[in-house]
């Protein structure tokens, strides 16, 4: 009796020791980030050429990606950039139809120095229409001139516009009453005039041309015009004396009171027949809408790194068939399952993730080359650049978790039969 209970103790003893010491032994050891990392950078490292040929799909569509996105960037920097130099309080004042006669009115001999008394407007200036031709000499014929308008500019229209004299001087309290022209932007080159001094057919006489704008994005109107002093305009090509447009530029709080006080001051008897526009609302809108027609490109930007996904994938379905034997091996020596699936998803990041990078440094290249070339400011938006590296991530990680799975659940015994 003594025996059996000593042998049923030492049995049980036993086996509780069994117990306790068996978990220990059967639960895997635990894998470091830089074990997982190391381990699944192995076989990158053993198929380079395959590797490059499968982050270059991932690096083709982030850098459509962000090359897209660049340049719409860079091209919205510089029109922001543009405005801000021009200033967005300048207003354009011009006659519309009359509501009872339906006939084009006429502006205030006066209409600059009304505008001029406003709180608020800082500079006023005016053109008047001109109906005559302007022509390179009196040999060509009238009916072959090349479209230029001829106005009456006053003296402070180039303060108001914030514009520049690229060669030559601007009409001044001289040449105003003189025969003398400022020739805008494209109406020197239609011309073929580069510089001041010469001189152009402008009525029944030649006028010296002395000055050529630069280019003027906020008036368009003028660099497709000859301007010529109010004085001269009124002695020798028949000018009436009443304005077409009056400019004004007012700071920039009162902007939106000077826009309402515009029409009541020019014409106090009729001012809705005055017509008020901001020449910079159009650059507003093509900032706003920059990169609107981008969509086509973002989405074959897209569908390359779907493609290049797909590379990824196959790229990891063939790498665990081509290694059931390590992943055997390792079985075999206690690795779990989840170990085997970590090896090959952190495998599958690392592909994607070198392929992003690539992608982020080849569309911020191409960005700016594009940059250097137009003139443009080199803006690489920092959302694209992470949004990009994170679609790659995604990417990675999806394209991983098939082939992470099947290798996890190949059988330890069979997979190194097979090799």
């Amino acid at each position: 009796m003594a025996r059996r209970k000593l042998g049923r103790r030492g049995s049980a003893g036993g086996g509780s020791v069994r117990r306790r010491l068996s978990p220990a032994r059967l639960s895997p050891a635990r894998l470091s980030p830089r074990d997982v990392v190391h381990v699944g950078s192995g076989g990158l490292r053993s198929r380079p050429l395959r590797v490059a040929l499968s982050a270059l799909g991932i690096a083709i569509g982030i850098a459509t990606m962000i090359s897209v996105v660049g340049v719409s960037a860079s091209s919205k920097e510089q029109l922001l950039r543009r405005l801000d130099e021009l200033g967005t309080n300048m207003l354009v004042a011009t006659p519309g139809e009359s509501m009872f006669a339906g006939e084009k009115v006429k502006l205030s001999r006066n209409a600059v120095g009304r505008v001029s008394r406003i709180d608020g407007v800082e500079h006023a200036g005016a053109t008047g229409s001109i109906e005559t031709s302007l022509r390179r000499n009196e040999k060509i014929p009238e009916d072959d001139g090349v479209g230029i308008n001829v106005q009456a500019a006053s003296q402070g229209l180039l303060k108001v516009i914030r514009g520049e004299v690229g060669s030559g001087i601007w009409l001044n309290e001289a040449s105003g009453r003189y025969p003398a022209v400022v020739l805008g932007h494209v109406s020197a080159q239609r011309l073929g005039i580069g510089k001041a001094g010469q001189q152009v057919w402008l009525g029944d006489r030649y006028f010296t041309v002395v000055g050529i704008l630069d280019p003027l994005p906020l008036a368009p109107e003028i660099e497709r015009s000859a301007l010529v002093g109010w004085d001269v305009a009124e002695d020798l090509l028949g000018f009436d004396g009443h304005p077409t447009s009056v400019y004004e530029r007012s700071t920039n709080d009162t902007v939106s009171d000077v826009r309402d006080l515009l029409p009541a001051t020019i014409d106090p008897e009729n001012p809705q027949d005055i017509e008020v526009t901001d020449p910079s609302a159009k650059l507003k809108a093509r900032a706003a809408t920059e990169g609107a027609f981008n969509s086509l490109l973002l989405g074959l930007g897209g569908i390359a790194l779907l493609v290049g996904g797909v590379g990824v994938a196959n790229t990891m379905i063939i790498s665990v068939l081509e290694r059931r034997y390590e992943i055997g091996l390792r079985r075999s020596l206690g690795a779990a399952r989840g170990q085997i699936r970590v090896q090959f998803v952190t495998e599958s990041l690392l592909l994607s993730g070198l392929g992003g990078a690539a992608g982020v440094v080849l569309g911020a290249a191409a960005t700016a080359v594009f940059a250097h070339l137009d003139g443009l400011p080199w803006v690489v938006p920092l959302w694209s650049v992470a949004g990009g590296f994170g679609a790659t991530l995604i990417i990675g990680t999806l394209a991983g978790l098939y082939p992470a799975v099947r290798a996890a659940r190949l059988s330890p015994t069979l997979a190194l039969h097979a090799a």
